[in-house]
């Protein structure tokens, strides 16, 4: 058994999860002016953009009979 298992919506969970908790603890520890700051959370940002394409690209369809081997289903 897994602790963490890792799916296509878990890793999203956890991006959005983390890119917001940084942003959330940088404008209250009033850090949010620092630029490494800004380009750590925005480099996250830019992974979740990229992870998010990659997956919408990569959708497979599944069919649930192949086309081989066709069925009659007018009985």
């Amino acid at each position: 058994m897994k602790l963490f298992p890792i799916s296509k919506n878990s890793l999203a969970l956890l991006f959005v999860a983390v890119i917001t908790f940084g942003f959330f603890t940088a404008g209250m520890f009033e850090v949010l002016d620092y630029f490494i700051i800004k380009a750590l959370l925005f480099t996250l940002f830019a992974g979740l953009l990229v992870l998010a394409f990659v997956q919408a690209l990569k959708n497979d369809t599944k069919k649930n009979r192949p086309e081989d081997e066709l069925q009659d289903d007018s009985n």
